[in-house]
């Protein structure tokens, strides 16, 4: 589990390589994953977001 918005592993563990590509991920969607954790605190639905590619 990684946290956001600070991108600390929670727990459990993830190799390097895959660990920076989610960071990256985490980084060109931060808007998207800010406003979708806006919404779910509200308890609204949150939006998709694209995966990683």
């Amino acid at each position: 589990m990684i946290a956001f918005p600070d991108d600390e592993i929670l727990e459990g563990s993830i190799p390097s390589n895959k660990l920076k590509l989610v960071q990256a991920w985490m980084e060109i969607h931060r808007d998207e994953l800010m406003a979708d954790w806006d919404l779910a605190a509200k308890g609204e639905q949150p939006y998709k977001v694209d995966p990683l590619r």
